[in-house]
């Protein structure tokens, strides 16, 4: 009798190999690196390490980020990209020390965005780029404290202009977006402070439209022979995120509470 064929079921994560991907940060937290595993749920096994700072599951296959993620309570820094999730769940709004919550390059809708959002008093980073959001909730204008919001390659077609006034918004990105209104966010894109960098990623790493991104200016770059005769500098303003691509000092891109 021929074997049935079994669905992608992912990589299991052991308590064991949890603890031996513990790490400790520049800055002295407990940070648990799970990411680029082939994981497609998110293993229950860790709720025994409750008690840690930072979760890395990135660039997995991970399809729902589980209720009992609040269970985390002393967690500041939380990266799902390059996921399959579609939704964010309510419970995670419970995370009060929150700072850095990136779920860039999944399937989220504007659906799977909650209006709890708002109870996030200390959110710094938010990287909701590449999904699939036709609306960003008014509710995320009132995060004070929010210095970076990622929101390129979605569906948006109205910007609320609660959140481009944010009081301490440096980094706004909505590029490749459907903006059909003339509430577009222009001025405060143009006028926000920017420090343009380099970053090197393994191509096989990166996602599809960030990949066919650096191939198109490669093309453009090869083409000229001296680089300081162009007009034009190479555009990589789609790769805001730091743990989507390499960056040598993990100091440099970290927020300091």
């Amino acid at each position: 009798m021929p074997k049935r064929a079994r669905g992608a079921q992912g990589k299991k994560i052991t308590l064991k190999m949890a603890k031996n991907s513990m790490k400790i940060t520049v800055d002295g937290k407990r940070r648990l690196d799970l990411s680029n595993m082939g994981i497609a749920s998110f293993p229950k096994c860790i709720l025994k390490l409750s008690d840690i700072e930072e979760i890395d599951l990135s660039r997995n296959m991970i399809k729902k980020i589980p209720d009992f993620i609040n269970r985390f309570t002393k967690l500041r820094y939380l990266d799902f990209h390059t996921n399959k999730i579609e939704r964010i769940p309510e419970t995670i709004c419970q995370l009060e020390l929150l700072y850095y919550l990136d779920v860039s390059n999944n399937k989220i809708t504007t659906d799977g965005l909650p209006l709890e959002i708002t109870q996030l008093k200390n959110l710094r980073i938010l990287n909701l780029g590449l999904n699939a959001v036709e609306m960003i909730p008014t509710t995320i204008g009132t995060l004070k404290e929010l210095k970076e919001l990622g929101l390129f390659d979605n569906r948006i077609t109205y910007m609320p202009e609660k959140i481009t006034k944010l009081p301490k918004l440096k980094n706004l990105n909505v590029m490749r977006n459907p903006f059909t209104t003339p509430q577009v966010p222009v001025e405060p894109i143009d006028t926000i402070d920017r420090i343009e960098n380099l970053y090197l990623a393994r191509k096989h790493l990166l996602c599809r439209p960030c990949l066919k991104k650096c191939i198109r200016e490669r093309e453009k770059w090869s083409k000229v022979k001296q680089i300081a005769e162009l007009d034009e500098e190479p555009d990589f303003s789609g790769l805001i995120s730091p743990n989507s691509v390499a960056k040598q000092d993990e100091a440099s891109w970290r927020v300091n509470k």
